[in-house]
């Protein structure tokens, strides 16, 4: 957007210069420390003879036994059968929970990237496992094809994605995993699988949102469409006015989602359509640096809600502050340099409006958070653990730093999600275990039989997983 920290730090040093009548309430909170307790910014020290590995914030650490890199779909299945103990496969790491943690056998599917395939005819493709999204893309963008939609972070493995149910936004457009048409399992025993719908319909619906918790996936076929074009329209304006409009909004475009600016009452909408229009130039905008904006206005004028507020609604932009055109690979994934931690709860459709502004309120509520909020709309689909299956969803993402406090995400706000009927994503953070998610999953309790028959020593447990199934886990 067109705004700068700068900017901001200019309008908040001004204010505060002419603030000086309560001095004291700023200088304590000037005083104040954001930094989290334990708070680490670098991979653990590895004991003689184990590895060290992170996830993408740093909030879950490891010092497995080893790290293995098969290259092959048989030195999968021989890295499987020969590993002692349990073992976790892990893609780019940037779930925030601990469904890639262990101190055993951590499985990286780098080796297996790339096309394997591609059918000209159905317009199908078949990747490795371990081929980031991006890469996924780039690759079908050389066939004229792509994705028909994209979640908003492209760094994850296709493996990853699928796990965690990864999605974008749209009312008409379901999550990624969806658009699987067949996979290669390899599970405890070393067998490899090849399932499809017609051939395994349990395996095939449990296996596209798995947990990493049924085998290791080695590749994938998927459905792509023809390259598209997209238009995109990002519109700054008061909350209370976009709101009156929100599902009209949603309604009328291809890809909708807004973000919400704690402490100004501004949100930023942001829409995507399908267009011919020729490609235009990157304006230049850097997310990141707005970013650093809306921090250095919390770290400045925390302690002065009002001011923050006035300061942060006169020197934002406001109407349509980005209007571009470029393929959809460009457009609706976005790179994140800066490292943050997440929550982000599926509600019933019905109860999105109501409840964004119950999370927008909250949000007003604590002076610590800086960080914007996201709003989703995804398409249902049939994937037993998949959030989106028996109906349409809207999506509540809060964030904060890495390096900060995250501790009333639980306390403040995943009371309202569960109290709404809401699913958590995956990969994010949230607190349910066994009896919640059996309540939230119709087929919960299926899947836990299938994978008890496919992996019935649970070898590809962990700590985080048996609390997810209510099994007893031994480390």
């Amino acid at each position: 957007m067109k705004i700068t920290r700068r900017h901001l730090l200019i309008g908040a040093a001004g204010a505060g210069l002419a603030a000086g009548a309560v001095a004291a309430q700023k200088i304590g909170w000037n005083r104040r420390n954001f930094t989290r307790a334990g708070y680490v910014e670098t991979a653990p020290q590895a004991p003689p003879g184990e590895a060290s590995w992170m996830n993408w914030s740093g909030i879950e650490r490891a010092t497995p036994r080893q790290i293995a890199f098969p290259g092959s779909v048989q030195a999968l299945a021989e890295t499987i059968t020969g590993a002692k103990g349990r073992i976790r496969p892990v893609g780019s790491g940037h779930s925030f929970t601990g469904l890639a943690t262990t101190e055993d056998t951590l499985l990286m599917l780098n080796g297996l990237s790339g096309l394997i395939s591609y059918d000209a005819a159905t317009g199908e493709a078949r990747f490795g496992a371990g081929t980031p999204l991006f890469d996924v893309s780039e690759i079908l963008a050389r066939h004229g094809r792509a994705l028909d939609n994209q979640p908003d972070i492209d760094s994850q493995t296709l493996a990853g994605a699928f796990a965690t149910a990864t999605h974008g936004t749209g009312n008409n457009l379901t999550a990624l995993h969806n658009n699987i048409t067949a996979f290669e399992l390899v599970t405890a025993d070393g067998r490899i699988r090849e399932v499809t719908a017609a051939s395994d319909p349990d395996l095939f619906e449990a296996g596209k949102v798995s947990l990493g918790a049924l085998g290791v996936f080695s590749a994938y076929t998927i459905r792509t469409v023809p390259a598209y074009r997209l238009k995109r329209v990002v519109t700054v304006e008061d909350s209370k006015a976009f709101l009156s409009r929100l599902e009209e909004t949603a309604e009328a475009h291809r890809n909708f989602e807004f973000y919400y600016f704690p402490h100004t009452g501004l949100v930023a909408s942001i829409v995507h359509d399908l267009t011919d229009e020729p490609a235009t130039e990157d304006d230049g905008t850097d997310d990141d640096d707005f970013l650093q904006g809306l921090m250095a206005l919390r770290d400045q004028l925390g302690w002065a809600p009002w001011l923050r507020r006035s300061i942060a609604r006169s020197e934002f932009p406001r109407g349509v502050v980005e209007d571009r055109v470029n393929e959809s690979r460009v457009l609706l994934s976005t790179t994140r340099p800066t490292r943050f931690i997440e929550m982000e709860y599926h509600l019933p459709r019905e109860r999105g409006a109501e409840m964004v502004e119950r999370v927008m309120r909250k949000l007003d509520q604590r002076a610590e958070i800086f960080f914007p909020m996201e709003y989703r709309h995804i398409a249902p689909d049939t994937a037993w653990l998949s959030p989106f299956n028996a109906g349409p969803r809207t999506s509540i993402a809060i964030h904060a730093l890495a390096s900060e406090r995250y501790d009333y995400f639980f306390t403040d706000f995943e009371p309202m999600y569960r109290e709404a009927g809401g699913r958590p994503h995956w990969g994010k953070l949230h607190s349910l275990g066994h009896a919640e998610l059996t309540a939230l999953y119709p087929e919960f309790e299926r899947f836990l039989s299938l994978r008890a028959e496919l992996d019935p020593e649970g070898r590809f447990l962990n700590a985080h997983l048996a609390k997810l199934f209510g099994v007893d886990f031994d480390v």
